[in-house]
């Protein structure tokens, strides 16, 4: 079953046009030409966007890696949690770089149904339900509940937990930001997104 068609309740939210240039400046370019070196992969259009501001995307950049790619949580399970933020958000550009990525993290595709039904689908073991409980419980009231967070107790030391709160609310914050700034889909990611294996 192809990924797009999976729509969060009342669809994906997205600014009709993209409302910052999309052709990065002199500077960016040559930045993005490095990362192209480095990396043999185009840079997202989230970085073209980020970009627009080299003072807030350095600063940005380096604590948004601690978090994905060198974070300390499961890769999976931070899959999980950063797709579970994308659907509460309805962000399909989030949603589609992360199915990518979790391709890549080894996450089965059928849990990407199991992630849009949430925490109560039946496939989950406590563990996983707790962790898309706290993104849910985040969205809905920035606030993790005691239930939820007891069971993310038997899981995850101090440290994992602070750093599962940064998670989702920096996904959250970033959500907001695409979705705002009308930051289009690669045309990779929406063949990923379209192809039914």
């Amino acid at each position: 079953m192809p990924e797009d068609t999976l729509t969060p309740p009342g669809g994906w939210q997205q600014a009709a046009h993209a409302r910052f240039a999309t052709e990065p400046g002199p500077l960016q370019r040559a930045f993005l030409a490095g990362t192209r070196r480095m990396s043999g992969v185009e840079p997202s259009n989230v970085f073209v966007l980020l970009q627009r501001s080299p003072r807030l995307f350095f600063p940005w950049l380096a604590f948004a890696s601690r978090l994905m790619p060198y974070g300390t949580l499961d890769a999976n399970d931070r899959e999980r949690v950063i797709l579970r933020v994308a659907w509460n958000c309805r962000s399909r550009y989030e949603w589609g770089q992360h199915v990518a990525i979790s391709r890549n993290s080894g996450l089965p595709r059928e849990e990407l149904a199991w992630i849009a039904a949430g925490p109560a689908h039946p496939g989950w073991d406590a563990h996983r339900r707790a962790l898309l409980a706290a993104c849910d419980e985040f969205h809905a009231d920035r606030f993790v509940a005691d239930t939820t967070w007891a069971e993310l107790l038997r899981h995850h030391d101090e440290e994992q937990r602070l750093e599962l709160l940064l998670l989702i609310g920096h996904y959250e914050m970033l959500a907001g930001v695409l979705k705002s700034a009308g930051v289009p889909l690669e045309a990779r990611i929406e063949e990923l997104l379209q192809s039914p294996g």
